[in-house]
């Protein structure tokens, strides 16, 4: 019997060939970068791994030679000449595995080429969230980097706050964010800083432009860092002087919308009843039509992964899941408001990894 001392990879491995052999896939090959530093432990940017029910293979190049042979754990690591991709094809091309399976989601059309003309003696079948669906349930490993993740950027978000003042561009607040990100001990930034000013907070995604900060509106910040290969992520709205009543009615609307999601989230609870939850306070408000987007999303490995907390999405919350909650009002010409936290789906009920504040802030 195995013992349960297995390193993560190792457990990560022995799952994986689980469902392999339930839907008699014999090798895959797994190419999403994500899924790979998930099954192997390597932190580089160029690699393949070849799996099967027995063995599996990791395929880079000499740049990480080194760095490979040090973190890759359960895989026997190859270094490639003519392209990790290609030469993982050729060494499944001589296994004598018949049901081939790659992954259909991350590989292109002149890859998925070149797998037809590599592998012509075996069965090709394309898989979707084959790993990614291993990575929704986080070990308490996992969860330990992502609160690291989250403090991080919410220690950043703090220290900028004491720098915001009329006049200054959103990229220079976005620059702030990031600097001190990096500063604190971030790998990088997850995803490109969203700072957005007065009528712009109306654009959920909005990018940070030259448009100056200005007295009596809000400001919308979103951030996240990466640190130990997992992402954290938090969006706040504050104010600059005073916030006006029509805004402040907004905030307090998106407010307890966020936290009658957050309190939704629990195991076994559809994903779409934590965004009907949310959805509910805000039509009770008259802003439901102004809440454009899901409530949600799985983060980790990736700033978005599985599951979506969004409408007509019934799959059932796993314990140790990690969700985002951050519902939002977005009203065209005017503005809009946006609270987000990063949520542990847990027995007892959701843990809260964003302690920042999420009172209304006038600064």
């Amino acid at each position: 019997m195995e013992k349960e001392t297995l390193s993560p990879p190792l457990r990560r491995l022995r799952k994986l060939r689980e469902r392999m052999a339930r839907e008699k896939i014999e090798a895959l090959l797994v190419g999403s970068l994500p899924n790979v530093h998930y099954l192997t432990g390597f932190s580089g940017t160029a690699g393949v791994l070849l799996v099967t029910l027995r063995n599996s293979v990791f395929f880079t190049d000499a740049r990480y030679d080194l760095r490979a042979h040090q973190e890759v754990q359960g895989s026997r690591v190859v270094i490639a000449k003519g392209g990790n991709f290609q030469a993982a094809l050729r060494w499944a091309a001589r296994t004598k595995q018949a049901r081939m399976g790659f992954e259909s989601d991350s590989v292109s059309f002149s890859s998925y080429q070149n797998i037809l003309q590599t592998i012509v003696n075996k069965r090709l079948v394309p898989t979707t969230g084959m790993v990614e669906s291993l990575r929704i349930q986080k070990d308490e490993a996992e969860i330990e980097r992502i609160r690291k993740a989250v403090h991080l950027g919410s220690k950043a978000y703090s220290e900028t706050l004491a720098h915001l003042r009329p006049g200054m561009t959103e990229i220079e607040v976005a620059a702030e964010i990031e600097y001190r990100m990096r500063r604190n001990g971030a790998e990088r930034p997850a995803f490109e800083t969203i700072v957005a000013a007065g009528p712009r907070t109306a654009l959920p995604h909005s990018s940070p432009g030259t448009r100056k900060l200005r007295r009596n509106e809000c400001i919308m910040l979103d951030l996240g860092a990466i640190l130990g290969g997992y992402a954290g992520d938090m969006t706040r709205t504050v104010f600059l002087d005073q916030a006006p009543r029509k805004a402040a009615r907004i905030y307090g609307a998106v407010l307890e919308a966020q936290r009658e999601a957050e309190q939704a989230v629990r195991v076994g609870v559809p994903c779409s009843a934590v965004d009907k939850a949310a959805r509910r306070v805000l039509e009770r408000h008259g802003y439901g039509r102004y809440f454009t987007h899901s409530t949600g999303h799985g983060v980790g490995r990736e700033i978005h992964e599985q599951p979506s907390l969004a409408r007509n999405q019934e799959a059932l919350l796993p314990e140790n899941a990690v969700v985002t909650v951050e519902p939002g009002v977005y009203i065209p010409g005017y503005g809009g408001v946006r609270i987000e936290d990063v949520v542990v789906v847990r027995k007892r009920g959701p843990e809260v990894l964003t302690t920042t504040p999420k009172e209304l802030t006038v600064l």
